[in-house]
């Protein structure tokens, strides 16, 4: 089985000094903090609530009980059933809250004990969870917002001159925004909490779960992915005015995508490693197809190419749709050693996209070649990801404020304490004899070796002090170049809010130990990523903001027009580098109208 990985970069993006570190498990002992006293900070945990899986999501009270509907076998009367129903649900200990005689049923709460008893009763005929419903009335499109949610990329693509020409973060009442058309993201799901797509979201599925809702969360350990299929999802069809959680001198409107009137359809193929499987794209480009999407924007691929996702393809772009994806993040910048275009972009009929910085140059990450046909903003671009699925870092000293970055996967807490010196984290006795299970902030250096040659990772950096009793984690620079840097900690586990800093402030902490620290950690909804990822989302905006200003368009007329409107960046004419340029949705518009007038 082919595995499909994600080309976003989200690990890159967040912790690349880290990224190929290996993490060999530290060595534990029976008297470290983190198992003695339980007192180290676990990471956030989401409850069945949190999550909003309508159909099965319990609701826990504090006696942890929980809504479910029982219905017994008529072996008495029907006036009599129910009250029977009633008295076994009280004699388990449950709590009867409805009771329905024409059905031989009840609506109960029960402890999981007690509907084990309830499950060895032989005249129980069924046990079934208390099921929500929602209402299917889609939210109206948000007309006003501000025009700081237009970023950087949005401006790039010329979006915001298609719908807000006169630039006052209103859309213009007669101007296309993608409206009335369908746009399919294939990719790790969505999260139905995020404000910037609940009002665009028409329909989803999951081909990871099976079921019809593909959120980027394992229900099987209660953990949320990784967001790239929000941020994806946003960057095409996030609304004005939508107010999630930002950082300190950001809209705090959030962002705007460039077809923000689109109808979103989510289909979930990547699991939380951002892994996935040929059929699931397979099945997923003709769910799409049923569902009346115009367009489908795949930011993901393989370098392997199979023959059964071809004709899946060919079949779906024969059908009228418009298949758009990323080229590939495993670019080299040295064309010698450059790979082909990754698989289904480099597929005859797929619009294959490359990334460009805001600069309009080519990051060497980008693959390039031959299928290539536009390039859009891949490089710092920013977009929804889960709710506090990103977070920023305050750090303070002696009462200095010190600029650090938060460590990915590092909790959301604040923690204050004594600042001890930690030197390089090697071992559990890195923090000296006043490191106690009372807890204190540690200070560790980046990078060294531990004993059997690996370097050291800072995820076995934060272990270790965790079990010696810190409840945050400061982690210096050891390279004065880089600034505070950019590291990470190898996925979800038990750690404590934990941020880096430079190496000169760095040294500086060193000279206040023993001093009052702060380390705090805040979760944001939005962050900023790079990758072809990035880039595949804002064509299919402007696609489908050409399609909802001409409905009659054929895809292929669709396609034509976005590259011969491109803005053309390297060499005069196509090139393997930028395909046909930087798409334009201004450019576009005008060339359609020129085109193809109206009668």
């Amino acid at each position: 089985m082919k595995r499909w990985v994600w080309l976003g970069l989200l690990g890159c993006a967040a912790a690349c000094n880290d990224a190929h570190e290996p993490y060999p498990p530290a060595s534990a002992r029976d008297s470290d903090c983190a198992s003695a006293s339980g007192q180290a900070l676990p990471p956030e945990e989401r409850s069945w609530e949190a999550v909003g899986r309508d159909a099965e999501a319990p609701v826990s009270t504090a006696d942890g009980r929980e809504p479910f509907l029982v219905r017994y076998r008529r072996a008495v009367p029907t006036a009599l059933a129910a009250r029977t129903a009633t008295d076994a649900v009280t004699r388990a200990g449950g709590q009867v809250t409805v009771r329905w005689s024409h059905l031989d049923a009840v609506a109960a709460r029960l402890t999981p004990e007690q509907r084990m008893a309830l499950d060895q009763d032989p005249d129980v005929l069924s046990i079934e969870r208390d099921g929500r419903v929602h209402a299917f009335a889609r939210q109206a499109l948000a007309v006003t917002g501000s025009v700081g949610e237009y970023t950087e990329g949005l401006q790039q693509v010329q979006a915001p001159r298609v719908w807000d020409a006169d630039n006052d973060g209103v859309l213009d009442a007669a101007a296309p925004n993608g409206s009335g058309i369908k746009v399919c993201v294939i990719d790790s799901g969505w999260d139905h909490r995020h404000p910037e797509l609940q009002a665009a979201y028409a329909g989803g599925k999951d081909f990871v779960d099976g079921d019809d809702e593909p959120l980027d969360f394992d229900r099987h350990i209660g953990k949320w992915g990784s967001g790239h299929g929000t941020h994806t999802a946003a960057t095409i069809a996030a609304q004005l005015g939508a107010h999630g959680t930002v950082e300190p001198g950001e809209e705090p409107n959030g962002v705007v995508g460039v077809a923000p009137g689109v109808e979103l359809l989510v289909a979930r193929v990547l699991n939380l490693r951002g892994q996935g499987n040929d059929s699931a794209i397979i099945s997923a480009l003709a769910w799409c197809q049923q569902q009346g999407a115009r367009i489908a924007s795949l930011s993901l691929g393989t370098p392997n190419r199979s023959a059964l996702v071809k004709e899946a393809v060919t079949h779906a772009v024969d059908a009228g749709m418009l298949v758009i994806a990323a080229s590939g993040n495993s670019g080299t910048g040295d064309s010698a050693t450059e790979p082909h275009i990754s698989y289904p972009a480099a597929f005859d009929g797929v619009v294959a996209v490359g990334a460009v910085s805001f600069n309009g140059e080519r990051p060497s990450f980008s693959q390039v070649g031959p299928q290539l046909s536009l390039v859009a903003p891949g490089v710092g671009v920013l977009s929804a990801t889960v709710l506090q699925g990103a977070s920023y870092s305050q750090v303070a000293v002696d009462g200095r404020t010190i600029e650090s970055h938060s460590v990915a996967f590092a909790p959301v807490g604040q923690y204050s304490g004594k600042v001890l010196v930690c030197g390089l984290g090697d071992s559990l006795d890195a923090c000296g004899r006043e490191a106690t299970c009372d807890g204190f902030v540690a200070y560790v250096d980046h990078g060294g070796l531990d004993e059997t040659g690996y370097r050291l990772s800072s995820a076995r950096k934060v272990t270790n002090l965790r079990r010696a009793g810190a409840r945050a984690v400061i982690i210096g620079n050891d390279d004065p170049s880089q600034g505070t840097g950019a590291f990470g900690l190898h996925g979800e586990g038990t750690w404590v809010p934990a941020a880096s800093v430079s190496h000169v402030s760095g040294s500086t902490i060193k000279g206040l130990e023993g001093r009052e620290a702060t380390v705090h950690i805040i979760g944001v909804d939005y962050e900023r990523l790079e990758g072809t990822s990035m880039a595949a989302p804002h064509v299919s905006g402007v696609a489908a903001l050409l399609w909802s200003a001409r409905p009659t368009l054929t895809a292929a007329q669709v396609r034509q027009l976005l590259e011969d409107s491109a803005q053309d960046l390297g060499l005069a004419g196509r090139d393997n580098t930028f395909g046909f340029g930087l798409v334009q949705a201004k450019r576009a518009l005008d060339l359609l109208q020129t085109r193809y007038p109206r009668p």
